[in-house]
């Protein structure tokens, strides 16, 4: 347990030195967020330097590639497919996140473009996992697993679209996404560790953790750096990593309510804006914002998010 604390730490304080040299740097080439109108609340966040992910991703996969060795000294191929996705997702968001800047508005990519370059990754994903036998899907609080067969190809397609979306939705408030995927991650971490099998599987999640911990330092409200889509991306991708090649898929839905929670609402508001033509069931879509719109502070809903996780992963890892 020693070496995941140890690259825990690593992790963390790379974040923070990478954070601290990677700021200065994005206000001097002016990568500032380019703000919705419509949520009055952000209104002073325009120009705040964007893709801070940069600084905790780097600093996760270095220090995961410092220590892997330690804990797991062959069948290294899945770890390093991992932190392969998740820096393929950090590409295609740090690409959106300077189309945004260079256009100076808050439209990068296409949503076809996004979705088609992540529905690639993910069936690439699919078929890894179909031949390397890979195949497992454990049951949250039954102790049983499936053994899905070719039939992973299309639920790990699912899996990385759906929890790549929601992570990025959830991307909306000072400190929500990166508070609700630390708990996110150190609950997976061991729940892969309990399992067995994959150690360095688990080392990943716990320097996602420990990166996302120093980054928080810098984006908690009121934040002096977001992380992108650079990020969000990012942490989509490695979640969805994680959890399709453990066979964990079911359990990030649980563990990861709250970005569940993010997709739903907003899948709700457009059906039923559409269906009654122009009334909302939120004052705002994502449901953060909704609350937000209530006059919750951006620090209590993120509070809220982290608790609801922490307990959510508590949960899993004592029933696992």
């Amino acid at each position: 347990m020693k070496i995941y604390l140890l690259s825990a730490l690593v992790s963390f304080g790379l974040s923070f030195l990478f954070c601290l040299g990677l700021i200065p740097i994005l206000r001097r080439f002016k990568a500032g967020q380019n703000i919705l109108v419509y949520v009055k609340e952000h209104k002073g966040k325009s120009g705040t330097p964007t893709m801070g992910g940069l600084a905790f991703i780097a600093a996760a996969v270095i220090a995961a590639a410092i220590f892997i060795h330690r804990v797991q000294n062959n069948a290294l191929r899945t770890p390093i497919l991992c932190l392969a996705v998740g820096v393929s997702y950090m590409a295609i968001g740090l690409l959106d996140d300077y189309l945004k800047m260079a256009h100076h508005q808050n439209l990068g990519l296409r949503a076809w473009q996004k979705i088609l370059y992540q529905g690639a990754v993910a069936f690439f994903c699919g078929i890894y996992c179909y031949r390397a036998g890979l195949t497992n899907l454990y049951l949250p609080f039954l102790n049983r697993m499936l053994k899905l067969g070719w039939i992973v190809i299309p639920w790990v397609v699912f899996l990385f679209l759906a929890t790549v979306n929601a992570v990025n939705l959830t991307d909306g408030l000072d400190g929500l996404a990166a508070g609700s995927s630390i708990p996110f991650f150190i609950a997976i971490g061991i729940l892969i560790l309990q399992q067995k099998g994959q150690a360095g599987m688990s080392l990943i999640s716990f320097c996602l953790s420990g990166a996302l911990l120093a980054y928080l330092v810098f984006n908690s409200p009121p934040a002096s750096v977001f992380m992108g889509d650079t990020g969000s991306l990012a942490l989509g991708g490695f979640a969805a990593a994680l959890t399709a090649f453990t066979g964990n898929g079911l359990y990030l839905a649980v563990v990861g309510a709250c970005f569940v929670l993010s997709v739903i609402s907003v899948i709700i508001q457009v059906i039923y804006y559409k269906v009654t033509r122009g009334k909302r069931v939120f004052l705002m879509a994502p449901i953060h914002h909704h609350f937000q719109q209530k006059g919750y502070s951006e620090t209590k809903i993120s509070y809220v998010y982290f608790l609801i996780t922490l307990l959510l992963g508590l949960v899993c890892i004592l029933t696992a």
